[in-house]
């Protein structure tokens, strides 16, 4: 992910799709470059419709890097070994300490299920090259460069099949240890390795650890790609072969779902579009400026404080209510909320961030059905609120003072309207081309005061 210059944010890969999608390791596929447009199976067009519903995940960044706390720096984290100039044979040693002992895959799953998320993004390879995973075609990983020894994202994944939630894997396109990536882009350039490097091979490489993950841990949500914005050559999508490394994912597992946090408009082959640290339309961060909302599904990505890494001293948490809001704010713009935590070291997750998902777990399990399996309602996002809509029904999230009374642009004749939190009658008559609701109670302390309204 973009923590602070001009670095862009990691993400993650996802897993969970159908059964019937996933091909095992044991049938070669052949992949060619073809300028076909890109046709979604039947089963990923079904997984996209899951994922619309789904509406809250949660991202997971772990690795070496978690070590090192964010050596004080509120963004770093994760960035590390860019950002402290860490030679690439200095930072291999962190593997050598790199022992979660604490790591529980069921209690981490158990805690993000009961938070309400419905899929889980893990970060299966960061910039910094090392995977945490039992990666066949790299020495550089967590089962046989650690004390460790075991491999988290198995155990991660049997988790998520056992209570019904769906796994993605982040992955990095760019890497600051490999040394065939080369010529070097934006970030790091001062990992000490030799300025040489066969492209290709490293792109080989690549497509031969997405074809691991996405073979040794059976069927999966999809790949979170972190965009390959560190390689400033053009056209982007031959220098990468995007192309063919879709059409790869695609053909192993068709359900499975393709992101790209490039920032731009979405690319052929991919089945969503997320947006980092901005609601879909918004660019506060400036990441997306060039970014055109299409039609495919919706995603926000967002840090706890200002870290997705682990980070010792960032304590700039936002409140329980800020993210309740803002996964409001996703869900009336058909966007689900990606939200961040980063693990410790010892495996055991942030128990600051583990009170936050509790909260956020307790709202959706009273609000939850103005929020799963809605699309964005009618009536555009305003400082009001949002509305959701589910069929006939729709649900008006006030987020703002009304004075006890709201006027909206609804067209549709409606037939009733209630407050979601105890069922209280709400008066609504027709008003200026839309409806009127008033009587209503003041918002008070409330996070989101819900109506629901249906229609005829």
């Amino acid at each position: 992910m973009a923590t602070a210059g001009n670095r862009l944010h990691p993400c993650l890969l996802a897993v969970a799709v159908l059964v019937s999608g996933f091909v095992p390791c044991a049938a070669p596929l052949a992949i060619a470059q073809s300028s076909a447009a890109y046709t979604p199976a039947a089963a990923n067009l079904e997984a996209r419709e899951w994922f619309q519903d789904a509406k809250f995940g949660v991202f997971l960044h772990w690795g070496l890097y978690s070590e090192l706390g964010g050596s004080g720096s509120a963004g770093v984290a994760e960035w590390i070994m860019n950002d402290n100039k860490i030679p690439a044979d200095k930072y291999e040693r962190l593997a050598r300490f790199f022992n979660p002992t604490k790591f529980d895959a069921e209690a981490w799953v158990r805690a993000f299920k009961d938070a309400g998320a419905r899929y889980i993004v893990i970060t299966s390879k960061h910039h910094d090259g090392f995977a945490m995973f039992d990666s066949k075609v790299s020495p550089y990983n967590v089962v046989r460069a650690t004390p460790f020894a075991r491999d988290p994202i198995a155990e991660l994944a049997a988790a998520c099949r056992r209570h019904g939630v769906k796994l993605f894997f982040y992955y990095s396109q760019l890497d600051w240890h490999h040394p065939d990536y080369f010529p070097r882009g934006r970030t790091g350039r001062t990992s000490g390795r030799p300025e040489t490097g066969d492209w290709q091979k490293y792109l080989n490489y690549q497509d031969a650890q997405l074809r691991e993950l996405l073979t040794q841990y059976g069927p999966i949500g999809g790949i979170w790609f972190d965009g390959w914005w560190d390689q400033q050559e053009t056209p982007m999508r031959d220098r990468w072969r995007l192309e063919r490394t879709y059409r790869l994912i695609h053909q192993l597992q068709p359900a499975a779902l393709i992101v790209n946090n490039h920032h731009q408009t979405p690319f052929p082959g991919e089945d969503y579009q997320t947006f980092e640290r901005d609601l879909p339309g918004q660019n506060t961060t400036g990441y997306s400026g060039t970014a055109t909302i299409g039609r495919l599904p919706l995603e926000m990505a967002e840090t706890m404080n200002g870290s997705w890494g682990f980070n010792l001293t960032d304590d700039q948490y936002k409140t329980p209510k800020t993210l309740v809001r803002t996964l409001v704010g996703a869900a009336g713009r058909s966007a689900n909320l990606l939200l961040n935590t980063g693990p410790m070291p010892n495996g055991e997750i942030q128990p600051e961030n583990l009170e936050t998902y509790r909260t956020i777990g307790a709202w959706l399990k009273a609000n939850g059905a103005s929020i799963y399996q809605t699309r964005g309602g009618p009536t555009a996002p305003g400082d009001w609120g949002v509305t959701t809509q589910r069929g006939k029904t729709i649900y008006v999230h006030l987020l703002r003072d009304h004075g006890g009374r709201v006027v909206l642009p609804i067209q549709a004749p409606v037939a009733s309207a209630r407050l979601l939190a105890g069922g209280a009658p709400i008066p609504v008559a027709p008003r200026d081309g839309g409806v009127e609701l008033s009587n209503l109670p003041p918002l008070g302390n409330s996070w989101d005061q819900i109506v629901e309204l249906r229609l005829r």
